[in-house]
C-alpha cells in the first residue's frame, strides 16, 4: 500500500506540475498578447503626437502670419513717434503763444499734416502756477499741459549764485523722467519757450534720431548754433559735433536719460555731451543785442532724411574733422581778422590759451565765453565758423593738432 500511495502522489504532482506549467504559458502568452497591444498603441500614440505636432507647428505659423498682418495694420494706422516735444515754459505768455505757434506752423502745414502731428506729440510743461501762462497752454487743443509745483526752498551752493538755475534743474529733470517714465517715450525733443522753429525742424530731428540709434557717444542732438548769427553761417546743408552741450532746442534718449537722471545737477545748465549743433533756432535772453538778436532762422527746407549723415558717426568724423581743418591755411601772428580776410579758402588760427582765444573771438565777434574749459560750439578745442563768405575760420587750441592726429609742419 506504501508504494501505491506514493505513485498515486506522484501522478499528481505530475498532473499538477502539467497544469501549473500550462497556466503559466496561457498567463506568458496573455502577457506576451498584452505586450502587443501595448506596443500598438505606442505607435498609435506616438503617431498621433506626430500628427499633433504638425497641426500645432501649423497653428503655430498661422498664428504668427495673423500677428504680423495685424500689425501692419496696426503701423499704418497707429504712426509711432520718433520724439516727444517739450515746450519749457514758466512765467512768460506771450513767449509760450510765439513759440506754440511756430510749432503748429509746420505741424498743420499740408505737407506735415497728420504725419508731424503723431510722430512728434507736443506737450508744454510748466513750473509754476502763472494763471496767464496756464490759460494759454490750455488754450490749444493740439497739446498736452503738465504743470510742475515746487514748494522746496533752494539752497544755492554759493553765495550770490542764481537760484533760478536750480528751479529750472527741479523743472527739467521732473519734466524729462515724466516723458521717459510715465508717458513712455524713446527720444524726448526741448524747447524753451522763446524759440522759434526752422522749416526744416523736424525733418532734421527725424535723421538725427538714426545718429542717435547708430552712435552711442552721441549723447544729444541740438538745432541751435552759439555762433549761427548771420555773418557766421554760409551753408544749411552742414552739421558739425560739438564737445559743448548748448542747452537750446536739442534730443536726447531715453537710454541717455536712464544715465543722466540719477545724476542730474542740482543747477542748470552744467553738463556738457558729445553733440551736433545747427543753426537753427532763435532765442531772447543774456546777451541778446550782440549774439542771440542776430541769429539767422534757417529758411531752406533741407530734406534731412535723404541726405548721407554718416560722415557724423564718430570715426568717420574725426577723420572728416581731421581733414577739414589740415587743409586750411595757417595764419599767425597780429591782425589774424586782416589776415584772414586777405587769404582765399578756410583759414587755420591757434590760440594758446581761454585769453588768447578771447582775444580773437572778440576781434571775430563770435561767442568768446567758455565753460568747464570748453569754448562755446568746440569740437575738440577747434571752433569752427564762416566769416563774410564761404570761408571757414578753424580756432584751434594749443592740443587740438594732436588730438586730431595733425602734424602741425
Amino acid at each position: 500500500m506504501r508504494l501505491f500511495a506514493t505513485q498515486s502522489e506522484y501522478a499528481d504532482r505530475v498532473a499538477a506540475a502539467v497544469e501549473a506549467e500550462n497556466h503559466c504559458t496561457n498567463q506568458m502568452r496573455l502577457l506576451i498578447d498584452q505586450i502587443s497591444m501595448q506596443q500598438g498603441r505606442i505607435v498609435a500614440l506616438e503617431d498621433e503626437k506626430k500628427r499633433r505636432d504638425e497641426e500645432c507647428g501649423q497653428l503655430k505659423a498661422l498664428v504668427k502670419d495673423l500677428e504680423r498682418r495685424g500689425l501692419e495694420r496696426l503701423v499704418d494706422k497707429v504712426q509711432v513717434p520718433v520724439a516727444a516735444v517739450v515746450i519749457m515754459a514758466c512765467n512768460r505768455a506771450n513767449y509760450l503763444e510765439r513759440t506754440i505757434n511756430s510749432v503748429f506752423k509746420y505741424v498743420l502745414t499740408f505737407r506735415y499734416q497728420g504725419s508731424v502731428a503723431s510722430k512728434y506729440p507736443l506737450f508744454v510743461s510748466q513750473d509754476g502756477s502763472n494763471p496767464q501762462v496756464k490759460s494759454k497752454a490750455l488754450s490749444y487743443d493740439k497739446l498736452t499741459y503738465m504743470q510742475h509745483l515746487d514748494f522746496e526752498p533752494v539752497h544755492a551752493d554759493n553765495p550770490g549764485e542764481l537760484t533760478a538755475y536750480y528751479k529750472i534743474a527741479r523743472h527739467y529733470k521732473w519734466a524729462l523722467d515724466n516723458l521717459f517714465y510715465k508717458h513712455n517715450f524713446s527720444r524726448v525733443i526741448i524747447l524753451e519757450d522763446d524759440m522759434e522753429i526752422a522749416p526744416d525742424f523736424f525733418d532734421y530731428f527725424e535723421a538725427a534720431a538714426d545718429l542717435l540709434d547708430k552712435d552711442k557717444s552721441i549723447m544729444a542732438v541740438s538745432s541751435w548754433n552759439d555762433n549761427g548769427q548771420k555773418q557766421f553761417v554760409h551753408d544749411p546743408y552742414v552739421l558739425y559735433r560739438s564737445d559743448f552741450f548748448p542747452g537750446l532746442g536739442w534730443m536726447l534718449t531715453r537710454t541717455t536719460w536712464d544715465e543722466l537722471s540719477p545724476k542730474w545737477p542740482k543747477a542748470y545748465p552744467c553738463c556738457y555731451f558729445s553733440l551736433f549743433f545747427f543753426s537753427l533756432g532763435s532765442s531772447l535772453g543774456q546777451f541778446f543785442q550782440q549774439y542771440l538778436a542776430p541769429i539767422k532762422l534757417n529758411d531752406v527746407p533741407v530734406d534731412w532724411k535723404s541726405r548721407d549723415l554718416s560722415y557724423l558717426i564718430k570715426d568717420n568724423y574725426e577723420k572728416y574733422f581731421a581733414e577739414i581743418v589740415k587743409k586750411a591755411t595757417p595764419v599767425h601772428g597780429e591782425n589774424v581778422v586782416l589776415k584772414a580776410h586777405d587769404i582765399e579758402g578756410d583759414v587755420r588760427i591757434e590760440y594758446k590759451d581761454q585769453s588768447h582765444f578771447e582775444i580773437i573771438a572778440r576781434q571775430f565777434g563770435i561767442f568768446n565765453e567758455w565753460k568747464d574749459g570748453i569754448p562755446r560750439t568746440a569740437y575738440k578745442g577747434v571752433v569752427v565758423f564762416r566769416y563774410q563768405t564761404p570761408r571757414r575760420i578753424f580756432l584751434v587750441g594749443p592740443d587740438s593738432l594732436r588730438q586730431l592726429g595733425i602734424k602741425d609742419p
